[in-house]
């Protein structure tokens, strides 16, 4: 199932920067073919590589004043063997984090799904967030939090992948939230998905019912987007000027996804 997939960034820096992207595919994403370039001027900028325990990779760089382009383009070709989940990982699953508060939730989650587990608990959860938040584009913030998307029933792939995980966590169901590239996408970006541990493996939710989970290209795993923001810096003014993402898939998948199934991320 080979898809391809391209990030491209141009920035503006004030001053020098400490630049952390994280754009590539996952350790452990099979790859048949990836390149990463950053050039400043006429210099390319060579970027440290760290690598989490959950697999996501950054690549961390200090940039210069001035304009700075990335360009990313990968071929995945296969499934991921993605790190095994730890105890302590599990633990940390279950714990409110910043964007996924689901301590504040935990009364709505107990009332609205109390009897229901593993698998049932799961659809129910992902129909409930899909049906009562509705995608809308520009209408959230990037400080939003599980808890404003419940509130205001509007967000974008974060909100829905945050709220879907904070009801899980209430419900006692570890809950991760992963960054993804979407063949199919529309519209095109970075996506964001939740994921499960039920039955003893990771499954993933993504309750805007717009991409195809079988085609997902993890990027990066965390508790929440703060862990997976696909550009932080420290020290200076960044200036995002443009920023393109596509996913292709050499294979589609035929049938639609129907969102019912238990589906890994590939």
């Amino acid at each position: 199932m080979p898809r391809r997939v391209t990030a491209e960034l141009d920035l503006d820096l004030g001053a020098s920067v400490d630049l952390i992207l994280q754009i590539t595919a996952a350790r452990g994403v099979p790859l048949a073919h990836e390149e990463l370039r950053i050039v400043q001027g006429d210099r390319e900028v060579v970027p440290h590589e760290i690598v989490d325990a959950a697999g996501s990779r950054l690549h961390r760089l200090t940039g210069t004043a001035g304009p700075l382009t990335i360009r990313y383009e990968a071929v995945a070709d296969g499934n991921a063997t993605p790190p095994a989940s730890t105890d302590l990982d599990l633990i940390s699953y279950l714990r409110p984090s910043r964007y996924a508060q689901s301590d504040a939730v935990f009364g709505q989650a107990r009332r609205q799904f109390g009897g229901l587990a593993g698998v049932e608990l799961l659809g129910a959860i992902s129909e409930f967030v899909a049906s009562t938040v509705t995608y809308s584009p520009g209408m959230s913030l990037g400080t939003d939090s599980a808890v404003e998307t419940l509130s205001s029933g509007q967000g974008v792939c974060r909100d829905y992948a945050h709220l879907v995980i904070a009801l899980l966590r209430a419900m006692d169901v570890p809950a991760r939230y992963a960054a993804c590239f979407a063949p199919g996408l529309v519209p095109m970006d970075f996506h964001a998905v939740a994921e499960a541990y039920v039955a003893g493996d990771w499954y993933v939710v993504d309750a805007t019912r717009l991409s195809d989970r079988r085609q997902l290209v993890r990027i990066a795993t965390g508790r929440d987007a703060a862990d997976c923001a696909f550009l932080s810096y420290h020290g200076g003014y960044v200036g995002l000027e443009r920023m393109t993402v596509d996913a292709v898939s050499d294979n589609p998948a035929g049938e639609p996804d129907d969102h019912v199934s238990l589906v890994r991320i590939a």
